[in-house]
């Protein structure tokens, strides 16, 4: 996966409007965790904007599908395909897809969970669009099961990065948006 190039933002206001709209959440889902949620930045129409920009601009032209994964990642990525006019591929949990081409098994520090998509992506440029990279385990699957269907990845970008997580690690293209 090719590097990201850093985004020419000429409305910095408008981004760090989105950043301050993101709400902290202690102990969701469980004891310890502090939540981002990203609800209060996705009901502001000028911050969904800034960050729609901001998560397709490092690619630009590089890409001509934008995947998403469940289930606010399917949020974000439905905004930058709309807005680059290209399509959008749904990433779902194991069980929400009709019929998949494709899964995935990945390591959770509590279990074992699955994502399947389906299609063929022989040819395509995928962008692949989360809200959160945090240890890295679900965008790393993303990126297998794009592979596995046939596309290459364009690129991955992110809302927010958690670095004290390391998932950089695991995804190292990622091109976050902000960084916590």
């Amino acid at each position: 996966m090719p590097t990201p190039s850093p985004a020419p933002f000429t409305d910095s206001a408008r981004l760090a409007r989105a950043e301050s709209l993101i709400a902290l959440t202690p102990d969701f889902p469980q004891p310890g965790i502090l939540f981002r949620d990203i609800g209060p930045m996705l009901t502001d129409a000028d911050a969904l904007a800034a960050v729609t920009q901001a998560l397709a601009a490092p690619f630009e032209g590089g890409f001509d599908l934008v995947a998403g994964v469940e289930a606010r990642g399917f949020l974000l990525a439905g905004t930058v395909a709309a807005t680059t006019r290209t399509g959008l591929l749904p990433i779902r949990k194991a069980g929400k897809t009709p019929r998949p081409s494709a899964s995935v098994d990945y390591a959770l520090e509590y279990g074992i969970a699955t994502i399947e998509a389906a299609g063929d992506l022989t040819g395509r440029r995928v962008l692949l669009v989360d809200d959160v990279l945090a240890t890295g385990g679900t965008l790393r699957a993303a990126v297998s099961l794009v592979e596995q269907l046939g596309g290459t990845v364009a690129g991955v970008a992110v809302v927010l990065e958690l670095t004290e997580l390391g998932g950089r690690a695991a995804v190292p293209s990622t091109h976050a948006v902000f960084a916590t």
